[in-house]
Parts: structure tokens; C-alpha cells; sequence
């Protein structure tokens, strides 16, 4: 039970820091921001654009997005290739932040449904071993029983209790995880579109 306790506490320190990176600090209106960012790359004004992405740069989308405007800024003649590498670059570097820690949710999940097996296992081992003891009374054999059984049953609870959570938030932050990704991936390569067939 103490290993299902650390287990639970793991769980959900990893819970709360990972929604908050994924929903909270991460997650931007993709189509909103995007709108504002081809109003402006439209009109030429890229520092303005430059400025808005800083304003939401803690935001996924917006910190590949400025990678890319940033290139388009600094120099006189872009080609697409140039704008693509910066845009890559930006992506390499918000993806594994955005996925970071989520797997060990699953891997919490699996361990807690084994370490509740195991308890299971011990529990049963308890309760057949009171039974087979010589010298022992019927009510003490009863009493020693029912302690194994408990021990089974409790920490088969406790660990799907665990588990099923787990798994829960986990694919819930993965789906998310993978929405903002697709998010940049077709953002990026809209914007790129626009700004080269803008030069």
C-alpha cells in the first residue's frame, strides 16, 4: 500500500504540472491568433506580427510562428526553404516540452495495476497459509482469513484506483498534446505559404 501511495502522489504531481503546461500555458485560440498573423503578414507588417507572437510567446504556436517571422524579418530576400528551416527549428524545440512527462502517466498506470497484483498475490498467500497452519484454532484460522483476503482485495482497489485515473489523464493530455501539435504543423505551413507567395 505504501508503493500505491508513492504511485498516487507521482500521479498526480505529473497530472497537475503537465495540464497546466498543456492546457494552460501552451494552448492558444489557433485560429484567432493565426487570423491576426495573416492580417498582418498580408499588409507587410511583420514587427507587428513579430509583437503580437511575442506578447503570447510562453504559447506553442506562437513561439514557432515568430521563428519563422523573425527569419522573414531580418533578411531582404527569403526563400522558402530558409523560412522552413527556422520554422523546423521552432518545432524541434516545443514538441519535446509539450510531451515531456506525459508517457510516465501510462507507465504509473501499469505500474500501479501490477504492484496491486502483487498485493493481491500477497494477500491470497497470507489467507492460504492461515489456513494449512497446524495448531491453531478455528476462530484464529477465520480471523487470519479474512486479514488475507482484506489484503488482497484493498490493495487490488487501491492500485486500479490508481490506474484508471491515470489512464484517463493521460490520454486526455496526450490527445491534447497532439491537437496542438497538428495545430502548428498546419498553421506553420499555411503561413509559410503566405509569406512566399507574398515576395
Amino acid at each position: 500500500m505504501w508503493v500505491l501511495l508513492v504511485a498516487a502522489i507521482f500521479m498526480v504531481a505529473i497530472a497537475i504540472e503537465r495540464a497546466y503546461y498543456v492546457m494552460v500555458r501552451s494552448n492558444i485560440n489557433a485560429t484567432k491568433f493565426m487570423a491576426e498573423i495573416r492580417k498582418l503578414v498580408k499588409a507587410g507588417d511583420y514587427k507587428k506580427a513579430l509583437s503580437l507572437c511575442n506578447s503570447a510567446r510562453n504559447k506553442a504556436l506562437a513561439q514557432v510562428v515568430m521563428a519563422g517571422l523573425r527569419k522573414v524579418s531580418e533578411s531582404d530576400t527569403i526563400d522558402f526553404r530558409s523560412i522552413q528551416n527556422s520554422v523546423d527549428e521552432g518545432t524541434l524545440e516545443v514538441i519535446p516540452k509539450l510531451q515531456e512527462r506525459t508517457g510516465y502517466l501510462a507507465m504509473i498506470a501499469n505500474v500501479a495495476t501490477l504492484v496491486g497484483l502483487m498485493g493481491t498475490i500477497y494477500g491470497l498467500i497470507g489467507a492460504f497459509k492461515s489456513v494449512s497452519a497446524p495448531g491453531i484454532d478455528a476462530t484464529e484460522k477465520s480471523r487470519m482469513l479474512a486479514a488475507g483476503i482484506s489484503v488482497a482485495m484493498n490493495t487490488t482497489l487501491t492500485g486500479l484506483s490508481i490506474a484508471v485515473p491515470s489512464i484517463l489523464i493521460y490520454t486526455f493530455l496526450h490527445n491534447k498534446t497532439v491537437k496542438i501539435i497538428d495545430e502548428i504543423d498546419e498553421h506553420t505551413v499555411k503561413l509559410i505559404n503566405l509569406i512566399t507567395g507574398n515576395q
